[in-house]
């Protein structure tokens, strides 16, 4: 009996320790997901009227599953600190929402890479038309593009030379700069996504064992 409470124990402060690194990763995964959208690279970009939702919906999905994963990490703490057959439940339940909208947000980033991609090029092209009608009107939109992808024009950058960033050395097709950029911000969203999830699938194992045990404990009882 002894035995059986001290492995019983072992298993609470495993699925303890797990739900502080899961709260902490729900932190950070928060972090990562606003800072790729109103951060970095992206900062001004998402403020333009045509900004591409299509490529910041796998960031709200991130963020929201983050907000999820803080509050699913206390949850399961009070559950394994109470032992409570019915918490834990509700705490497995909880991490597999959290592991479909992972997976969700993993196989978004990869499999609409290029969906997102030729979006984005699509909007460059209206904006670099834009302007060349009226360099008033598209102004402000193109600048902004050179800005996030630090790029020229395409072919050429002559005809929107003034537009383009000062520190910039050399010419970059921003047509190409958009494909490698955006490419390698959503390998990196599908990695989180997928790599949260893997990690979800240990505290769904956890939370399962201690229900189980704590069930047995009772039985034995």
């Amino acid at each position: 009996m002894g035995r059986f409470r001290g492995g019983l124990r072992c298993i609470k402060y495993l699925l303890l320790g797990f739900n502080l690194l899961f709260w902490l990763a729900g932190s950070a995964v928060i972090a990562f997901g606003l800072w790729f959208r109103f951060g970095g690279s992206m900062k001004d970009f998402s403020s333009e009227d045509k900004s591409p939702e299509y490529f910041y919906m796998g960031l709200y999905v991130l963020v929201g599953a983050g907000a999820l994963m803080m509050a699913v990490g206390f949850f399961g703490c009070c559950g394994a600190t109470r032992e409570s057959q019915c918490v834990l439940g509700s705490f497995f339940t909880c991490l597999l929402v959290i592991f479909a909208a992972e997976i969700t947000t993993g196989v978004f980033a990869f499999i609409g890479k290029d969906v997102a991609i030729r979006h984005v090029q699509t909007m460059y092209e209206e904006a670099y038309n834009d302007y060349l009608r009226d360099k008033e009107k598209g102004n402000g939109t193109l600048i902004t593009f050179h800005s996030t992808f630090q790029c020229c024009g395409k072919e050429s950058p002559e005809q929107v030379q003034p537009t383009c960033p000062k520190e910039l050395l050399g010419h970059k097709n921003c047509i190409d700069e958009i494909e490698s950029i955006i490419s390698v911000k959503l390998q990196l969203i599908g990695i989180v996504g997928i790599g949260i999830a893997g990690v979800t699938i240990f505290g769904m194992v956890f939370s399962m064992v201690l229900c189980c045990a704590i069930r047995n404990s009772r039985d034995v009882i």
